[in-house]
């Protein structure tokens, strides 16, 4: 045991957390040429495109250091704010961290966030400062910066450019050195964490964990204490570019266990397993069901492809477990499902990947996120439709969650970053100079306002300086109303949001408006309403095609052109009574991008 070291990398997205790692295989030889490619460890297409780290991953190294052999674990953690519960596993599996800081951006927000959870962990951090050989690089300011935020020494910071590979020997000297070995007591009962876990459509889900406490052996019977199911540890192995199995396991690995499990319900993110004959008595603490933040309805363009879509949204599920669905109608949309994710990114990444590995069209709705409703017989209602509210007489009040928002930014966007907070009903908290231009500023928001387009205007003020991370805090009361839109008098179930009262007029007149400009004429008016409960709150009319009947009477008696006009009159009316109002597709997607 005294010979591994288990440790992941915490960086912004884009500081080069991949290309470090891709480095680090290089070094210690375990990677052949063949192998080699950038970004080895991001195997998502998706992954590559974006430079984001999306599913996490693990992988092993050997690494001959000073007549000794070590075994390096590296658990790859994703960067964004929307996996940050898997990131949390991933640091509580591991002893020790690299910080990558970007040598020409310095820190950003997301890096201090994760910075704090691995503190709370109490990993031995090793502050890397990458990119060094760049010509924009400002080494001694961004030093500084780090120094400042966790108290090192000027020469513990590790300057590398691991495009180039300047400094890794460095780095896995630091990581021997300094990286405590794993504490835990072999002959101990089992306590493994799962911190990851992947499909494999012959094997089934595939669960990445790190033994604590204990010996886990082939064929060995376990159990996973949060969902209570046993299961035969078919085979257990270490996680090298391939899995290589191994007869047994014991404290301080890290590895993977196959037992031929099929749904990926079964198998949860940060559990903990043990052995049926000789259980541990307690978890390992930090365990919790992943709750989705923002709720978004998914429906196929084309009705028929229903039961495809269910197909393809389960078997996404079987690889990330984070999504949640369930069926549900619409009026104007027909059948789909109404899906739960962490995050906007979350939600981005699951349309297409739909796209992409099913290549299915599908038309989303508004996102929103969960409400809680209190009734007046003291009942509390999840809401995560507008069309779930209880009615207005029924309701006492509603409460929506609140989160708080870290952004750092340069001291010059401040006054246009506070402005878009305050708009959007943010109240500042905090606010502090990290160092003469740079400033971090912390407000308390609802989460509906920021799930719309909080972030692409956060970045459009700043110029792509600032940098966004949240959490969330809880819920509070808030003056709530539902806003319906109506056709003809009949409410389109798929346009109607639930939104602050303040923001209802202003949001309702726009909406008509887009719509007016969106639904193509028909050969009768069609009135386009926005109303909360019975109140109508704004109103457009689309004009009727009308042909010019009186156009063959020219002169004579003005009651021949008026018996026409007349007689079109009643024919208009007959229609507008079994005329529909189709709304087409661009209208639902012109409601998202209102600005």
């Amino acid at each position: 045991m005294k010979n591994i070291r288990n440790f992941c990398i915490i960086a912004h997205i884009d500081h080069g957390k991949s290309t470090l790692a891709d480095k680090l295989l290089q070094q210690t030889h375990t990677l052949n040429e063949r192998d080699q490619k950038d970004q080895v460890l991001d195997s998502m297409d998706l992954e590559r495109e974006r430079g984001i780290t999306i599913k996490s991953h693990a992988i092993q190294m050997e690494y001959q250091f000073e007549g000794q052999f070590y075994t390096l674990n590296l658990i790859d953690t994703p960067g964004h704010v929307d996996f940050s519960y898997e990131v949390s596993r991933s640091i509580a599996a591991c002893e020790g961290a690299l910080l990558v800081v970007d040598a020409t951006q310095g820190i950003q927000a997301q890096t201090i966030s994760n910075l704090y959870l691995a503190l709370n962990h109490d990993l031995e951090i090793i502050p890397i400062l990458n990119k060094i050989d760049m010509d924009s690089a400002m080494p001694d300011e961004v030093e500084d910066q780090i120094i400042d935020l966790i108290g090192c020494n000027r020469e513990d910071v590790l300057r590398v450019s691991a495009k180039t590979g300047f400094g890794i020997d460095q780095v896995l000297e630091a990581i021997i050195h300094k990286i405590p070995a794993p504490k835990g007591d072999p002959n101990a009962p089992l306590q493994a964490l799962i911190f990851d876990s992947v499909f494999n459509s012959f094997r089934g889900i595939i669960a990445y964990f790190r033994i604590m406490n204990g010996t886990l052996n082939t064929n060995d019977h376990v159990k996973f204490m949060a969902t209570g199911k046993e299961y035969e540890a078919d085979e257990i192995g270490v996680l090298k570019l391939r899995q290589v199995p191994r007869q047994t396991m014991s404290a301080g690995d890290v590895g993977y266990i196959i037992s031929g499990i099929k749904s990926s319900r079964e198998v949860k993110v940060g559990d903990t397993i043990t052995h049926i004959a000789n259980p541990s008595q307690s978890a390992i603490e930090g365990f919790e069901n992943v709750k989705p933040m923002v709720f978004a309805g998914i429906y196929p363009v084309d009705a028929d492809d229903y039961e495809e879509l269910r197909a393809s949204i389960e078997k996404l599920q079987l690889n990330d477990a984070s999504l949640v669905f369930e069926p549900e109608s619409s009026i104007a949309l027909g059948f789909g499902f109404r899906c739960g994710f962490l995050g906007l990114l979350h939600m981005e990444i699951i349309q297409e990947r739909l796209d992409r590995e099913f290549d299915m069209d599908v038309i989303t709705t508004v996102p929103n996120v969960q409400f809680k409703a209190y009734t007046t017989s003291g009942e509390v209602v999840e809401v995560h439709n507008p069309s779930g509210l209880p009615e207005v007489t029924k309701i006492d009040h509603i409460e929506e969650p609140y989160i708080v928002a870290q952004i750092i930014s340069k001291s010059e966007y401040l006054g246009n970053i506070m402005t878009l907070c305050i708009e959007k009903r943010g109240v500042m908290k905090n606010q502090v100079y990290l160092t003469s231009d740079r400033v971090e500023v912390t407000f308390e928001m609802p989460l509906s306002e920021i799930v719309f387009d909080f972030y692409d205007k956060l970045k459009s003020i700043s110029r792509g300086y600032a940098s966004f991370d949240y959490h969330i805090k809880g819920y509070q009361p808030a003056n709530l109303v539902k806003l319906d839109i109506l056709l003809n008098g009949e409410p389109v179930d798929a346009l109607s949001t639930l939104i602050h009262r303040d923001n209802a007029y202003s949001f309702g007149r726009r909406m008509c408006e887009k719509l007016k400009e969106l639904i193509p004429r028909q050969q009768f008016d069609i009135a386009i309403q926005a109303s909360i409960g019975a109140k109508i709150i704004a109103r457009e009319t689309v004009k009727a095609l009308r042909k010019d009947v009186t156009a063959k009477c020219y002169g004579g008696d003005i009651s021949r052109k008026r018996k026409l006009l007349e007689k079109q009159k009643k024919g208009k009316k007959r229609m507008r009574q079994v005329g529909n109002v189709e709304v087409p597709q661009s209208a639902f997607l012109a409601v998202l991008r209102l600005d």
